[in-house]
């Protein structure tokens, strides 16, 4: 499942995807803090683990847009 795409996308179109995946992000971060809330300790891992993988992806395509 981690088979390399190619795709080309303009800079507006990589900047809609940041904004989506920003978004998408929070979300996940709400739900870890939520989850820590009432204790439970492996809904915190697994939304923190979507959130950092989201904000490494989030990094690759703002690199794209700024180099």
């Amino acid at each position: 499942m981690n088979q390399t795409i190619n795709l080309s996308l303009s800079s507006d179109e990589i900047e809609m995807l940041v904004d989506a995946l920003e978004a998408d992000m929070e979300g996940y971060v709400e739900s870890a803090k939520e989850a820590r809330g009432n204790g439970n300790r492996d809904e915190v891992k697994t939304f923190t683990e979507a959130a950092t993988r989201i904000q490494t992806l989030m990094s690759k395509l703002q690199d794209l847009v700024e180099g």
